[in-house]
């Protein structure tokens, strides 16, 4: 026994045991530390792409408004014949994204236009006036201004349709002067942001915009595209483009 008590008395290692575990709390914390660190990290990158797709998407929308100036007839753009001057390459080809990864823009059931319109045609609001999406202009965001002015790595695209206010029940024809733009950036780590908006023919050489809906990856809420279209010709409080 007495022996026994001896061994129980002796604290020689604990030092030794209390360190280890000393040690053993300081890496937990530490881990604890970085993972908190890369997160935050994560996080920050994340609402910078977010940020950045949303104005990418919006500037696709304002360069393809340029091109709506130019062309005098709306409906050769509905019938798919006529195409923005931003183009990047033949619209079937597989596009490598400046972020990773490819996409497919046209024109099988696979590729982003496809599931454009499979998500239009779903939900049906309009019936016969239900938009037929036409892919007009797409790209790489660095490429939409010359001499590499722009530093970006996000991929824009934009489709136009009759706007769905019009019952002719034709997709193909423009009887009012106003159609409807999806735009759409694709960004690193999956970044997505959406952009619908109208855009009308006034009587001068400007047009008008209003928008309909943004929308993220996660949002296909098609309700958004229920929001009234301006009558042609009155004025918006909004910025104006000319030719200029």
């Amino acid at each position: 026994m007495t022996r026994i008590h001896a061994r129980l008395a002796n604290e020689e290692g604990t030092a030794l045991i209390i360190a280890l575990m000393s040690m053993m709390l300081l890496t937990a914390l530490g881990a604890a530390v970085i993972m908190v660190s890369n997160t935050e990290t994560m996080i920050a990158n994340n609402h910078r792409n977010s940020q950045e797709a949303l104005y990418a998407a919006d500037a696709a929308v304002e360069r393809v408004v340029q091109d709506l100036l130019m062309v005098p007839r709306w409906n050769d753009i509905l019938g798919g014949t006529v195409q923005s001057s931003f183009v990047d390459g033949s619209m079937t080809e597989s596009k490598q994204l400046p972020g990773g990864g490819t996409v497919t823009l046209c024109c099988g059931t696979n590729t982003a236009t496809g599931q454009l319109q499979a998500e239009s045609d779903a939900v049906n609001l309009w019936g016969a006036n239900n938009p037929q999406w036409k892919l007009f202009a797409w790209g790489p965001m660095s490429e939409m201004l010359p001499n590499g002015q722009i530093d970006s790595p996000m991929y824009v695209a934009v489709w136009i349709a009759d706007d769905p206010a019009e019952t002719d029940s034709n997709a193909a024809s423009d009887g009012n002067g106003t159609v409807t733009l999806h735009a759409e950036a694709i960004g690193p780590s999956g970044t997505r942001k959406i952009i619908e908006v109208t855009v009308a023919r006034t009587s001068s050489t400007e047009i008008e915009r209003g928008q309909i809906a943004q929308r993220g990856q996660e949002e296909l809420n098609q309700r958004a595209r229920k929001a009234a279209v301006q009558t042609p010709g009155k004025s918006l409080d909004n910025t104006r483009i000319t030719v200029q």
